[in-house]
């Protein structure tokens, strides 16, 4: 059995499609754990009505105060019962022999150490092709998070992690704001050694709608989010390599002068020199010119 975590705010206009991607599973060995991130649509009267028709899988449904989608899933994973848990968003859904593959993957790695999870692929929902990187050839690979790039994983995958290291490693909360990257988790998780079995087969498909947190996470989000942000470029710069770190802090100069914070006051929150600074923002105007 694995826990499947659905954050959701005002989507009961598409949360539908999940849970019938949830009835089509030809394994029924689930749990769908819903944490409403304080909607103010009919989401509670939608899931209330799913929890009386005659599923195989129980649904589990809280209401949360609006925190977002990592206070969320904080708070759901302590409600996991099972060993394993994949979040699955409330825009996308499942293709109907996921569930069944998760646990023949699960498997896989059961008796082996230093294993967070497993993974498949995103596939879209609209056209052909895998989310990011589709130049991964093997059946699959045993790689870290922070490791991705070296084997063609690029891009959003549909991790299963095990939920003890999800309660290990909660999500930092900023008192006021409500979105913090998932990196945060993730790699984390990868520094510290665990590494992902990634298999080379799509199990979930998704799309990027207007209102969702992946069309709206750039510059103003990390503004309006600006503790986090920084939390996360420090953990970068920490676990990245030569270009990769430099560029996090170019990157985070550029945002950070928005904020209105000067070079001095930049090296403080990243804990860095002013040479690193200036370099970072020669990595970072040459890679953008580059991609012009």
């Amino acid at each position: 059995m694995i826990s499947i975590i659905t954050p959701t705010f005002n989507r009961a206009y598409i949360l539908k499609n999940a849970y019938i991607s949830l009835q089509n599973q030809t394994s029924q060995q689930f749990e769908w754990i819903i944490v409403d991130d304080g909607s103010t649509d009919d989401t509670q009267e939608l899931v209330q009505k799913w929890q009386r028709e005659n599923n195989l899988f129980e649904i589990i449904y809280f209401k949360q105060e609006n925190g977002g989608k990592h206070r969320a899933l904080n708070n759901a994973v302590q409600h996991a019962k099972y060993d394993y848990t994949l979040i699955l968003d409330s825009d996308d859904e499942l293709i109907a022999d996921a569930v069944y593959h998760i646990h023949v993957w699960i498997d896989h790695i059961k008796e082996l150490s230093g294993f967070a999870g497993v993974a498949g692929l995103r596939g879209w929902k609209q056209r052909n092709g895998v989310v990011g990187d589709n130049n991964f050839k093997a059946e699959y690979v045993d790689a870290t998070n922070l490791q991705r790039k070296k084997f063609h994983l690029t891009g959003d995958k549909a991790e299963v992690y095990k939920t003890e290291l999800l309660k290990k490693y909660p999500f930092p909360e900023f008192e006021g704001e409500k979105f913090l990257s998932e990196s945060a988790v993730w790699n984390k998780i990868a520094a510290d050694g665990y590494k992902i079995r990634w298999f080379n087969k799509i199990i979930y498909r998704c799309d990027y709608l207007e209102d969702g947190l992946t069309k709206n996470s750039g510059v103003a989000m990390n503004l309006k989010n600006f503790q986090g942000f920084t939390y996360c470029v420090k953990l970068d710069i920490k676990l990245y390599p030569f270009l990769i770190k430099y560029f996090k802090i170019g990157y985070y100069k550029f945002v950070a002068r928005q904020a209105g914070k000067n070079n001095k006051e930049i090296c403080t929150l990243l804990n860095i020199n002013k040479i690193q600074l200036a370099l970072g923002a020669i990595v970072y105007r040459i890679k953008m010119f580059l991609k012009r």
